[in-house]
């Protein structure tokens, strides 16, 4: 009997935009995390991750001096970008990067986002031929299905997103008719995680796709995506994500989190 042998992982890149203003937590890719300033530490989890090439996108050059000696490309664009998607758009042409290459967008402020997390969004695009992967993990707290910062959404028997929303998705009529405290176990219920791989192609088509009515309304930028016919491939997150730094009492929490891990 011949053993399988399991699928090399893709070669990607990661492109981290990093914007200096933020109106709910000032030059936050400086803050620092325990010495560190975020957005390094972002950059730190990306190379862990394996990526052939990790190039943060910055707009101020006192984010490209904070990265100096850390082994990433920086790579400076415009301050009026709308979207840390359009920021990307403007590396790929400025790289050259073919239209099938595979490109991570990882947020700058996830300083703790699972290395193996990284590698499985761009699996998921690898193996599907989808313009867009993203991840998600299950919701197992009712209240956290109801929480409207909490991006729920459903994917088809094709591994696909139909729809992400604010609202609690999918709406369980004969569970929640009798209770909204506790959740059916029979229903797969998904929280989307905000990192997402492109292939090149698609990032230079998407900053000419025009906004879209579901969008604006949800506040969701990757229902555009949907809203204009074209896919997005969703696998499960192989490990959690802890939350995104906003604000000063989520740099607390991290330095709080970083602490317990030690």
């Amino acid at each position: 009997m011949i053993a399988e042998t399991a699928m090399p992982d893709p070669s990607f890149i990661v492109a981290i935009p990093a914007r200096y203003g933020s109106t709910r937590l000032p030059a936050k890719p400086l803050r620092p995390i325990d010495g560190i300033p975020m957005v390094a530490r972002v950059a730190q989890r990306a190379l862990q991750a394996g990526a052939a090439q990790v190039v943060v996108a910055v707009d101020d050059t006192r984010i490209a001096e904070a990265l100096a000696g850390q082994g990433v490309e920086v790579c400076m664009t415009r301050a009026d970008h709308a979207s840390g998607s359009d920021r990307l758009a403007e590396c790929v042409a400025h790289y050259g990067w073919p239209d099938d290459a595979i490109v991570v967008n990882l947020q700058g402020d996830e300083p703790f986002a699972p290395a193996a997390g990284i590698r499985e969004v761009a699996r998921a695009l690898a193996e599907d031929d989808a313009p867009m992967a993203t991840l998600a993990a299950p919701i197992e707290d009712a209240h956290e299905l109801f929480d409207p910062n909490v991006v729920k959404l459903v994917r088809g028997a094709n591994g696909r997103a139909l729809y992400f929303s604010r609202a609690p998705l999918p709406w369980a009529r004969d569970a929640f008719a009798a209770s909204r405290d506790a959740l059916p176990g029979d229903t797969p219920f998904l929280r989307h995680i905000g990192i997402y791989a492109y292939r090149a192609g698609f990032l230079r088509q998407y900053t000419r796709l025009s906004r879209t009515p579901l969008e604006q309304a949800e506040s969701l930028e990757q229902l555009r995506v949907l809203e204009h016919g074209h896919a997005i491939a969703v696998r499960l997150s192989p490990e959690p994500f802890p939350p995104g730094i906003d604000t000063e009492a989520d740099l607390r929490r991290a330095e709080a989190w970083l602490r317990s891990q030690a």
